[in-house]
């Protein structure tokens, strides 16, 4: 079992022609999704607040986010993305699989779409 990787597109919403385009490592032990600082701001996102995040190692930082529109393989919808490092791996976090209904499948290492979405 390895890792699962996705194309994701960062939009601004409030001028969606404005979007980022990267590898995001699909990581379902967190919430929320992180992408480089300067790819967020290179599309015009502006922090709307910070939130309290428990790191890998078990530390807590106070991160900032912003409201994005985040899409992967066709599907589209709103989200908070954490401002990372310059040199941080994009991650993707469950809110986002969940709101667009995908699971991962980790024998093939690919996000399987399910039939609805829970409410």
């Amino acid at each position: 079992m390895g890792a699962t990787y996705v194309d994701v597109t960062i939009r601004n919403p409030g001028d969606p022609d404005r979007a980022w385009r990267g590898k995001f490592l699909v990581d379902t032990g967190a919430y929320d999704s992180l992408a480089p600082k300067s790819a967020l701001e290179s599309i015009g996102l502006a922090p709307r607040g910070k939130s309290e995040c428990v790191l890998a190692d078990g530390g807590a930082v106070g991160l900032e986010f912003a409201i994005a529109e985040v899409e992967l393989l066709g599907e589209t919808t709103g989200a908070a993305v954490i401002f990372g490092d310059d040199n941080a791996q994009p991650l993707l976090g469950v809110t986002v699989l969940e709101s667009t209904g995908f699971e991962v499948d980790p024998r093939g290492e690919t996000l399987k779409k399910l039939p609805a979405i829970f409410l």
